[in-house]
Formats: structure tokens, sequence, C-alpha cells
């Protein structure tokens, strides 16, 4: 099976489960984040994790999980930019990836934030006028560049 049809069948099983990602992601210890990338193949599942998953979600078969256990090829169609809500996470991050880069290297120095060391969570709040308002917080460590000496 490939990775497509995997996904749509690991999507498919959480549906007819009824659970949330946020109710997994407790279940599992992981965030809600992780717990979306594990179901897209973009993370990998853990032994513990592995059998709560099999309780949560009964659909998902052994095969499945084994396929979710492996080492992740992490990537992403080309085409996804194309979907409304990809588009518009990546129009966030070019239109305030100047600002955020200056404000990091004014804290921290010079370098980069870890997307290996790093934590996704997503929620909702309400606004002050009472609308709904997604928070998305980007946790990950920062990794300073080095001097390359001999």
């Amino acid at each position: 099976m490939d990775k497509k049809e995997l996904v749509n069948k690991l999507l498919e099983a959480k549906e007819k489960s009824g659970k949330t990602y946020d109710q997994i992601a407790k279940a599992l210890g992981v965030t809600n984040g992780y717990a979306g990338q594990l179901f897209q193949l973009q993370a990998q599942l853990q032994p513990e994790q592995a059998k709560k998953l099999t309780k949560l979600v009964p659909g998902i078969t052994k095969a499945m999980l084994k396929e979710m256990s492996r080492c992740p090829m992490r990537s992403y169609d080309p085409n996804l930019i194309q979907e409304p809500n990809v588009y518009r996470m990546t129009e966030v991050c070019l239109h305030y990836g100047e600002a955020i880069k200056a404000i990091m290297n004014e804290k921290f120095g010079d370098g980069i934030m870890s997307a290996i060391d790093f934590r996704l969570t997503i929620d909702k709040v309400k606004g002050d006028k009472g609308e709904d308002r997604m928070v998305v917080t980007m946790n990950g460590k920062f990794l300073p560049h080095i001097v390359q000496t001999q």
C-alpha cells in the first residue's frame, strides 16, 4: 500500500473512533501537532504508544502500526501549497519571517530553531470580541551557528 492510501486508512480509522487529536495526544503523552503527524506518517510511532493507540483507535491494524513505527520519510507533496490553510500558514512565515529572524538574533544570537527538537501545539481560544482564534505554538530548541575551526 502506498503512503497516500495508508494515510487515508489511518484518517478513516481515526474518524470512526470519534477521537480528536487532542484526546489521542493526551493519551499518548504527546502534543496534538505530533499526534497529527503520526496520522500523516510524518513522525515515528513508539512501541509504548502503539499499544495505547490500538485501544484508542480500534480500526488501526497491526500492519498499519508496523508502517507507523518505521522511520518516516518526512516530505511533502509540492501541490500541498495549493491547499488554502497550508498556503496561509506559509504566508504567515513569509510575511513575519524577517521580523522573527531579527528578534531571534537579538535574543539568541546567530542560529536557527530546531525542527527536530521541536514541539507544535494548536489551540483554540476566544478573542476579546468573543471570536474564535487559533494559537499555534512552535517551541524549538535554539541551535547556534558555530565558527568552523580547524
